[in-house]
Protein backbone atom coordinates (compact mmCIF):
# COMPACT_ATOMS: atom_id res chain seq x y z
CA UNK A 1 0.00 0.00 0.00
CA UNK A 2 0.83 3.20 -0.51
CA UNK A 3 1.66 5.97 1.91
CA UNK A 4 -0.65 9.21 2.06
CA UNK A 5 2.81 11.03 1.35
CA UNK A 6 3.70 8.78 -1.33
CA UNK A 7 0.34 8.90 -2.91
CA UNK A 8 0.38 12.96 -2.83
CA UNK A 9 3.83 12.98 -4.75
CA UNK A 10 2.28 10.59 -7.75
CA UNK A 11 -0.61 13.00 -8.10
CA UNK A 12 1.43 16.05 -8.07
CA UNK A 13 3.44 14.65 -10.97
CA UNK A 14 0.49 13.16 -13.03
CA UNK A 15 -1.28 16.71 -12.79
CA UNK A 16 1.77 18.38 -13.92
CA UNK A 17 2.10 16.39 -16.60
CA UNK A 18 -1.50 17.35 -17.58
CA UNK A 19 -1.04 21.01 -16.96
CA UNK A 20 1.96 21.51 -18.01
CA UNK A 21 1.92 19.72 -21.06
CA UNK A 22 -0.79 19.11 -22.40
CA UNK A 23 -0.97 15.20 -21.57
CA UNK A 24 -4.99 13.85 -22.69
CA UNK A 25 -3.65 10.06 -21.07
CA UNK A 26 -1.88 7.95 -19.38
CA UNK A 27 -1.02 4.40 -19.44
CA UNK A 28 -0.53 2.00 -16.17
CA UNK A 29 2.43 -0.32 -16.08
CA UNK A 30 2.34 -3.50 -14.33
CA UNK A 31 -0.94 -3.32 -13.02
CA UNK A 32 -1.33 -6.76 -11.95
CA UNK A 33 1.04 -5.80 -9.33
CA UNK A 34 -1.18 -3.55 -7.83
CA UNK A 35 -4.10 -5.94 -7.79
CA UNK A 36 -2.95 -8.81 -6.32
CA UNK A 37 -0.80 -8.15 -3.28
CA UNK A 38 0.20 -12.27 -3.61
CA UNK A 39 0.56 -12.50 -6.86
CA UNK A 40 -1.76 -14.92 -7.35
CA UNK A 41 -0.68 -17.63 -4.96
CA UNK A 42 -3.32 -19.48 -3.05
CA UNK A 43 -4.54 -15.69 -1.90
CA UNK A 44 -6.31 -12.63 -4.20
CA UNK A 45 -6.26 -9.22 -2.29
CA UNK A 46 -7.61 -6.93 -4.76
CA UNK A 47 -5.88 -3.53 -4.18
CA UNK A 48 -7.84 -0.22 -4.20
CA UNK A 49 -4.97 2.48 -4.03
CA UNK A 50 -4.61 2.67 -7.77
CA UNK A 51 -8.54 3.40 -7.67
CA UNK A 52 -8.40 5.98 -5.36
CA UNK A 53 -5.38 7.65 -7.74
CA UNK A 54 -7.18 7.64 -10.46
CA UNK A 55 -10.91 8.55 -8.56
CA UNK A 56 -8.84 11.87 -7.04
CA UNK A 57 -7.66 12.58 -10.08
CA UNK A 58 -10.35 12.62 -12.38
CA UNK A 59 -11.80 15.26 -9.42
CA UNK A 60 -8.36 17.49 -10.68
CA UNK A 61 -8.74 17.18 -14.38
CA UNK A 62 -11.30 15.79 -16.71
CA UNK A 63 -10.97 15.15 -20.50
CA UNK A 64 -8.31 12.51 -20.22
CA UNK A 65 -8.09 8.37 -20.37
CA UNK A 66 -6.48 5.42 -18.82
CA UNK A 67 -5.10 2.70 -20.13
CA UNK A 68 -3.40 -0.12 -18.30
CA UNK A 69 -1.42 -3.44 -18.83
CA UNK A 70 -2.55 -6.16 -17.00
CA UNK A 71 -1.83 -10.02 -17.37
CA UNK A 72 -4.57 -11.47 -15.32
CA UNK A 73 -7.68 -10.58 -17.13
CA UNK A 74 -9.18 -9.39 -14.27
CA UNK A 75 -12.94 -8.30 -15.39
CA UNK A 76 -14.48 -4.53 -14.81
CA UNK A 77 -11.24 -3.02 -14.52
CA UNK A 78 -12.27 -0.97 -17.32
CA UNK A 79 -16.04 -0.29 -16.08
CA UNK A 80 -16.32 3.01 -14.00
CA UNK A 81 -15.56 2.64 -9.97
CA UNK A 82 -19.36 3.46 -9.26
CA UNK A 83 -19.83 0.10 -10.59
CA UNK A 84 -17.34 -1.98 -8.98
CA UNK A 85 -14.90 -1.34 -11.24
CA UNK A 86 -11.52 -0.09 -11.98
CA UNK A 87 -12.50 3.05 -13.35
CA UNK A 88 -9.57 2.82 -16.55
CA UNK A 89 -11.08 3.49 -20.05
CA UNK A 90 -9.01 1.12 -21.93
CA UNK A 91 -6.85 -2.07 -21.65
CA UNK A 92 -4.43 -3.25 -23.84
CA UNK A 93 -4.77 -6.37 -26.29
CA UNK A 94 -1.48 -7.96 -25.43
CA UNK A 95 -2.03 -11.46 -26.85
CA UNK A 96 -2.56 -9.53 -30.34
CA UNK A 97 1.03 -9.31 -30.37
CA UNK A 98 2.59 -12.03 -29.27
CA UNK A 99 -0.04 -14.09 -31.65
CA UNK A 100 1.88 -12.45 -34.78
CA UNK A 101 5.30 -12.93 -33.91
CA UNK A 102 4.38 -16.29 -32.61
CA UNK A 103 2.72 -16.89 -36.27
CA UNK A 104 5.41 -15.19 -38.30
CA UNK A 105 8.32 -17.16 -36.41
CA UNK A 106 6.96 -20.46 -35.62
CA UNK A 107 4.65 -21.30 -38.86
CA UNK A 108 4.67 -21.36 -42.83
CA UNK A 109 2.20 -19.34 -44.50
CA UNK A 110 0.42 -22.08 -45.94
CA UNK A 111 -0.17 -23.45 -42.20
CA UNK A 112 -1.65 -20.07 -40.97
CA UNK A 113 -4.96 -20.25 -38.71
CA UNK A 114 -7.67 -17.94 -39.89
CA UNK A 115 -10.08 -18.99 -37.18
CA UNK A 116 -7.03 -18.86 -34.32
CA UNK A 117 -6.21 -15.07 -35.78
CA UNK A 118 -9.91 -14.04 -35.65
CA UNK A 119 -10.36 -15.00 -32.12
CA UNK A 120 -7.08 -13.53 -30.74
CA UNK A 121 -8.21 -10.39 -32.77
CA UNK A 122 -12.07 -10.90 -31.16
CA UNK A 123 -11.38 -11.90 -27.73
CA UNK A 124 -12.30 -9.52 -25.66
CA UNK A 125 -15.09 -8.36 -23.03
CA UNK A 126 -18.21 -6.47 -24.36
CA UNK A 127 -18.32 -3.38 -22.86
CA UNK A 128 -14.95 -2.93 -22.30
CA UNK A 129 -12.30 -0.74 -24.39
CA UNK A 130 -9.39 -2.62 -25.44
CA UNK A 131 -6.27 -1.01 -26.96
CA UNK A 132 -5.10 -3.20 -30.41
CA UNK A 133 -1.65 -3.17 -31.48
CA UNK A 134 0.05 -4.89 -34.12
CA UNK A 135 3.01 -5.25 -32.63
CA UNK A 136 4.47 -4.56 -28.79
CA UNK A 137 8.16 -2.39 -27.80
CA UNK A 138 8.96 -6.12 -26.22
CA UNK A 139 9.30 -6.95 -29.59
CA UNK A 140 11.48 -4.05 -30.77
CA UNK A 141 13.88 -3.44 -27.77
CA UNK A 142 17.05 -5.38 -26.41
CA UNK A 143 17.94 -7.10 -29.52
CA UNK A 144 14.78 -8.53 -30.90
CA UNK A 145 13.16 -7.55 -33.97
CA UNK A 146 10.07 -5.75 -35.19
CA UNK A 147 7.35 -6.58 -37.60
CA UNK A 148 8.98 -5.43 -40.19
CA UNK A 149 12.45 -7.04 -39.23
CA UNK A 150 10.90 -10.32 -39.27
CA UNK A 151 9.22 -10.44 -42.43
CA UNK A 152 12.15 -9.03 -44.55
CA UNK A 153 15.31 -9.22 -42.32
CA UNK A 154 18.36 -8.42 -43.81
CA UNK A 155 16.61 -7.58 -47.40
CA UNK A 156 15.26 -4.28 -45.62
CA UNK A 157 19.30 -3.31 -46.26
CA UNK A 158 19.73 -4.20 -49.69
CA UNK A 159 16.69 -4.42 -51.45
CA UNK A 160 14.21 -1.75 -50.68
CA UNK A 161 15.13 0.56 -53.39
CA UNK A 162 12.55 0.71 -56.03
CA UNK A 163 14.87 0.97 -58.75
CA UNK A 164 15.82 -2.72 -58.13
CA UNK A 165 13.83 -6.11 -58.85
CA UNK A 166 10.90 -6.69 -55.61
CA UNK A 167 12.32 -9.79 -54.20
CA UNK A 168 10.26 -12.15 -53.40
CA UNK A 169 10.73 -11.71 -49.68
CA UNK A 170 10.43 -8.04 -49.88
CA UNK A 171 6.86 -8.02 -51.72
CA UNK A 172 5.68 -11.01 -48.91
CA UNK A 173 6.97 -8.82 -46.13
CA UNK A 174 5.01 -5.38 -47.61
CA UNK A 175 2.23 -7.41 -47.95
CA UNK A 176 1.60 -9.03 -44.55
CA UNK A 177 2.64 -5.81 -43.12
CA UNK A 178 -0.20 -4.22 -44.39
CA UNK A 179 -2.46 -6.93 -43.82
CA UNK A 180 -1.77 -7.14 -40.16
CA UNK A 181 -1.99 -3.60 -39.44
CA UNK A 182 -5.48 -3.27 -41.14
CA UNK A 183 -7.07 -6.45 -39.62
CA UNK A 184 -5.46 -5.55 -36.45
CA UNK A 185 -7.16 -2.36 -36.98
CA UNK A 186 -10.22 -2.86 -37.89
CA UNK A 187 -11.13 -5.97 -35.81
CA UNK A 188 -9.04 -6.06 -32.81
CA UNK A 189 -10.13 -3.54 -30.47
CA UNK A 190 -11.63 -0.07 -29.76
CA UNK A 191 -8.23 1.97 -30.26
CA UNK A 192 -5.56 1.27 -31.98
CA UNK A 193 -2.28 2.00 -30.66
CA UNK A 194 1.46 2.21 -32.79
CA UNK A 195 4.08 1.24 -30.17
CA UNK A 196 7.33 3.01 -29.71
CA UNK A 197 10.06 0.78 -31.92
CA UNK A 198 7.74 -0.32 -34.51
CA UNK A 199 8.14 2.58 -36.90
CA UNK A 200 8.07 0.66 -40.20
CA UNK A 201 10.46 3.45 -41.75
CA UNK A 202 13.18 2.19 -39.68
CA UNK A 203 14.42 -1.51 -39.92
CA UNK A 204 16.48 -1.66 -37.02
CA UNK A 205 15.80 -2.47 -33.08
CA UNK A 206 15.09 0.44 -30.52
CA UNK A 207 17.72 0.22 -27.72
CA UNK A 208 18.60 3.03 -24.88
CA UNK A 209 21.54 3.27 -23.56
CA UNK A 210 22.28 0.72 -20.89
CA UNK A 211 24.67 -1.32 -18.95
CA UNK A 212 24.47 -4.05 -21.32
CA UNK A 213 25.45 -2.27 -24.50
CA UNK A 214 28.15 0.24 -22.74
CA UNK A 215 25.87 3.15 -22.42
CA UNK A 216 25.41 3.18 -26.49
CA UNK A 217 23.26 5.61 -28.24
CA UNK A 218 24.10 3.86 -31.69
CA UNK A 219 20.43 2.55 -31.91
CA UNK A 220 18.78 5.22 -29.86
CA UNK A 221 17.47 6.67 -32.84
CA UNK A 222 14.57 6.82 -35.48
CA UNK A 223 15.08 7.62 -39.25
CA UNK A 224 11.94 8.72 -39.82
CA UNK A 225 13.33 10.20 -43.35
CA UNK A 226 13.13 6.77 -45.42
CA UNK A 227 9.25 7.13 -45.77
CA UNK A 228 10.23 10.43 -47.26
CA UNK A 229 12.47 8.74 -49.71
CA UNK A 230 10.79 8.08 -52.96
CA UNK A 231 13.23 5.62 -53.95
CA UNK A 232 12.63 3.79 -51.27
CA UNK A 233 9.78 1.05 -50.43
CA UNK A 234 9.09 2.41 -47.04
CA UNK A 235 7.04 5.09 -48.50
CA UNK A 236 4.09 2.30 -49.50
CA UNK A 237 4.45 1.38 -46.11
CA UNK A 238 3.32 4.95 -44.87
CA UNK A 239 1.17 5.72 -47.45
CA UNK A 240 -0.78 2.58 -46.72
CA UNK A 241 -0.74 3.58 -42.57
CA UNK A 242 -1.64 7.50 -43.35
CA UNK A 243 -5.14 6.19 -45.47
CA UNK A 244 -6.06 3.33 -43.35
CA UNK A 245 -6.11 6.25 -40.62
CA UNK A 246 -7.76 8.13 -42.51
CA UNK A 247 -10.19 5.79 -43.19
CA UNK A 248 -11.05 4.96 -39.71
CA UNK A 249 -11.64 8.78 -39.44
CA UNK A 250 -14.48 8.95 -41.85
CA UNK A 251 -16.40 5.71 -40.85
CA UNK A 252 -15.16 5.45 -36.99
CA UNK A 253 -15.02 1.46 -36.98
CA UNK A 254 -13.16 2.11 -33.73
CA UNK A 255 -16.34 3.51 -31.80
CA UNK A 256 -18.33 1.08 -33.55
CA UNK A 257 -19.52 -2.23 -32.32
CA UNK A 258 -17.63 -5.36 -32.43
CA UNK A 259 -17.26 -6.56 -35.90
CA UNK A 260 -19.93 -9.51 -37.80
CA UNK A 261 -17.40 -12.38 -38.86
CA UNK A 262 -18.96 -13.97 -41.50
CA UNK A 263 -16.03 -15.81 -42.65
CA UNK A 264 -12.97 -17.48 -41.48
CA UNK A 265 -11.88 -19.98 -44.44
CA UNK A 266 -8.78 -22.37 -43.55
CA UNK A 267 -8.69 -23.55 -47.09
CA UNK A 268 -8.76 -20.80 -49.01
CA UNK A 269 -7.06 -18.41 -46.24
CA UNK A 270 -10.12 -16.08 -46.03
CA UNK A 271 -11.17 -13.86 -43.07
CA UNK A 272 -14.26 -11.34 -43.81
CA UNK A 273 -16.02 -9.51 -41.43
CA UNK A 274 -18.44 -6.18 -41.27
CA UNK A 275 -17.89 -3.21 -39.05
CA UNK A 276 -19.06 0.57 -39.02
CA UNK A 277 -20.89 -0.42 -42.35
CA UNK A 278 -17.78 -1.63 -44.45
CA UNK A 279 -16.86 -4.79 -45.52
CA UNK A 280 -13.64 -6.03 -44.82
CA UNK A 281 -12.19 -9.04 -47.19
CA UNK A 282 -8.53 -10.49 -46.48
CA UNK A 283 -6.97 -13.12 -48.43
CA UNK A 284 -4.39 -14.65 -46.89
CA UNK A 285 -3.24 -17.03 -49.04
CA UNK A 286 0.42 -17.23 -49.56
CA UNK A 287 -0.09 -17.75 -53.65
CA UNK A 288 -3.75 -18.12 -54.87
CA UNK A 289 -5.70 -15.36 -56.17
CA UNK A 290 -8.81 -15.46 -56.36
CA UNK A 291 -11.43 -14.74 -59.49
CA UNK A 292 -15.36 -14.61 -58.99
CA UNK A 293 -15.38 -15.29 -55.29
CA UNK A 294 -18.45 -15.01 -53.16
CA UNK A 295 -19.14 -12.52 -50.75
CA UNK A 296 -21.27 -10.62 -49.04
CA UNK A 297 -22.62 -6.99 -49.64
CA UNK A 298 -22.11 -4.73 -52.06
CA UNK A 299 -19.77 -1.98 -52.30
CA UNK A 300 -16.91 -0.28 -54.03
CA UNK A 301 -13.27 -0.54 -52.91
CA UNK A 302 -11.96 2.08 -50.27
CA UNK A 303 -8.77 0.42 -49.82
CA UNK A 304 -7.03 -1.56 -51.23
CA UNK A 305 -3.51 -3.38 -50.02
CA UNK A 306 -2.84 -3.89 -53.71
CA UNK A 307 -3.17 -0.94 -55.01
CA UNK A 308 0.34 0.56 -56.74
CA UNK A 309 0.85 4.04 -53.89
CA UNK A 310 1.11 1.52 -51.60
CA UNK A 311 3.53 -1.36 -53.01
CA UNK A 312 1.09 -3.43 -54.52
CA UNK A 313 -0.13 -5.29 -58.05
CA UNK A 314 -2.89 -3.86 -58.90
CA UNK A 315 -5.36 -6.23 -59.38
CA UNK A 316 -8.22 -4.89 -58.84
CA UNK A 317 -10.36 -2.61 -60.42
CA UNK A 318 -11.33 0.10 -58.46
CA UNK A 319 -13.60 1.72 -61.19
CA UNK A 320 -15.95 -1.66 -60.59
CA UNK A 321 -19.40 -0.78 -58.34
CA UNK A 322 -20.10 -4.37 -56.38
CA UNK A 323 -24.13 -5.34 -56.15
CA UNK A 324 -25.59 -7.66 -53.97
CA UNK A 325 -28.30 -10.12 -54.90
CA UNK A 326 -30.57 -12.17 -53.09
CA UNK A 327 -28.06 -14.97 -52.78
CA UNK A 328 -27.75 -16.20 -49.40
CA UNK A 329 -24.12 -17.13 -48.29
CA UNK A 330 -22.19 -17.32 -44.87
CA UNK A 331 -25.81 -16.87 -42.58
CA UNK A 332 -26.33 -13.91 -44.57
CA UNK A 333 -29.45 -13.04 -46.84
CA UNK A 334 -27.88 -11.33 -49.52
CA UNK A 335 -24.17 -12.02 -51.07
CA UNK A 336 -22.15 -10.39 -54.11
CA UNK A 337 -19.30 -11.72 -56.56
CA UNK A 338 -15.77 -10.41 -56.14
Amino acid sequence: YFSWEVLRFLLSNLRMWIADYGFDGFRFDGVTSMLYHHHGIEVFLYGTKSELMIVILCKLHCGFFFLFKDVSGMPALCRPVAEGGGGFDYRLAMAIPDKWIQIIKELKDEDWNMGNIVHTLTNRRHEEKYIAYAESHDQALVGDKTLAFRLMDAEMYTNMSVLSPLTPVIDRGIQLHKMIRLITHALGGESYLNFMGNEFGHPEWLDFPRKGNNESYHYARRQFNLTEDHLLRYRFLNAFDRDMNKLEERFGWLASPQAYVSEKHESNKVIAFERAGLVFIFNFHPYQSYVDYRSFFKYKILLDSDAAEYGGHQRLDHSTEYFSEEYPHNYRPNSLMV
